[in-house]
């Protein structure tokens, strides 16, 4: 903290003891990339000033799949050590009996929020958690390089496959030759659920598990995406990428060494960045689609439960509402470049001139691909471990995707039973 808000909070913990109020020493666990954290310091500064309660963040890895193992530790132990959590959009329906309902306590400013935003957050009437930001992948692309070869942004995976591969060629036999041509999220992780996720719909490949729990992902289609993905691996895309996650992607190119990138949204205002070697030179755009199949990009999102087990409820209902207040929706807008989950966000003028890729990217994030958490239920965590391992095993050469694409069905369907 600066000396001016120490002052402040100081002065408010006085206007709460004059009041014969109590103040709270509140814990809110974290997982982030980018500058997520840094501004969330910031805001829980404020907040802090405000009200006199006391905000300590539990930092948590970048990796997803392990923040949610570190996250039911914490509540199959009933903890009170964590008061807020930041979940991942997929995780309601797997964790929604630890966590207050926040529905009676956000009656008034509920209507304010995406719908969808809600509804992915709202179990058996339930609202699990308050939507922070929502997220929406973009194929990010070298606008100089493009130029200079004359090239456009591919509308289809393929196209990307033989651009990126044109340029790379071009780029290291002028003496580039750290140049690649695609970077994206291949760890086996639930990143890679997300783009498998995309390769496979785009292509017309089905869902992982449809709307109706039936499961068809073994299909020609979806193999064919996948084996065209591993074909990147040591080729357009550097054999490292097999453990490549967000930071690892958005470190290639923006560095510059890199065409293509997958990536979510909060890379966009770090490679707009003044310390970015592409700043300037860099675009956004839908990702591809398979031949004949439309561009698929997954939601997501992360949003504020309160833990049933937090000895200051009424403290940590107070912090989630004004986490997401429009004040900070705005700033975390323009600063992190992390599309708002308040409508009245995305035709905010100032938010427009600062960060142009927010009301770009509305219609995005309302037309984004849930993955299939909500059709799977508590079982959705290992049903994703096992498509990104199908993925993953495909990009890595261990056997042809429509192999795994086969052990994945078998998987699936005694993961199912008689019913998810």
């Amino acid at each position: 903290m600066t000396r001016l808000p120490k002052i402040l909070a100081c002065a408010a913990a006085t206007a709460f003891m004059a009041t014969g109020a109590v103040a709270a020493d509140l814990s809110i666990v974290h997982g982030s990339v980018g500058r997520d954290q840094e501004v969330l310091r910031s805001q829980l500064d404020k907040f802090e000033a405000e009200t006199g309660n006391k905000v300590t963040i539990v930092s948590m890895p970048e990796s997803t799949t392990d923040q949610f193992g570190q996250y039911k530790l914490w509540l199959a132990a009933q903890s009170s050590d964590i008061d807020v959590y930041r979940l991942d959009v997929i995780w309601a329906p797997q964790l929604a009996q630890h966590f207050v309902d926040l529905k009676p306590h956000v009656d008034d400013i509920i209507e304010d929020f995406v719908p969808a935003a809600i509804e992915s957050q709202t179990v058996d009437g339930k609202l699990v958690a308050l939507p922070m930001f929502l997220g929406a992948p973009a194929l990010y692309y070298r606008t100089d390089l493009l130029e200079k070869y004359g090239e456009k942004v591919p509308a289809t995976w393929q196209e990307l496959t033989d651009t990126a591969k044109k340029i790379m060629e071009e780029e290291r036999a002028t003496g580039n030759s750290d140049m690649y041509g695609f970077v994206f999220q291949g760890a086996a992780y639930e990143g890679l659920t997300c783009d498998a996720q995309e390769w496979v719909h785009s292509s017309g490949g089905g869902r992982i598990v449809e709307l109706d729990g039936s499961i068809g992902i073994n299909n020609p289609k979806a193999a064919a995406a996948l084996d065209l993905a591993a074909s990147w691996v040591g080729g357009i895309a550097p054999e490292g990428v097999l453990n490549y996650k967000e930071e690892d992607a958005r470190g290639v190119f923006q560095s510059g060494k890199a065409v293509f990138m997958r990536n979510w949204n909060y890379a966009y205002a770090l490679a707009a960045g003044d310390d970015s070697a592409v700043k300037g030179k860099f675009g956004v755009a839908v990702l591809p689609a398979g031949e004949g199949g439309e561009s698929t990009a997954t939601l997501g999102g992360w949003h504020l439960g309160v833990s049933k087990y937090s000895e200051h409820q009424e403290e940590a209902i107070k912090l989630v509402r004004f986490l997401n207040n429009y004040e900070n929706q705005k700033e975390r807008a323009i600063v992190t470049s992390r599309p708002p989950t308040l409508n009245a966000v995305y035709t905010d003028a100032e938010v427009g001139e600062k960060q142009e890729f927010i009301p770009l990217w509305k219609p995005v994030v309302d037309n984004a691909l849930p993955r299939p958490s909500a059709a799977t239920l508590r079982k959705y965590n290992e049903v994703s471990a096992a498509f990104w391992t199908a993925a993953h095993d495909t990009l890595s050469g261990k056997a042809p995707a429509a192999k795994n694409l086969a052990k994945l069905e078998a998987e699936l369907k005694r993961l199912r039973g008689s019913r998810w």
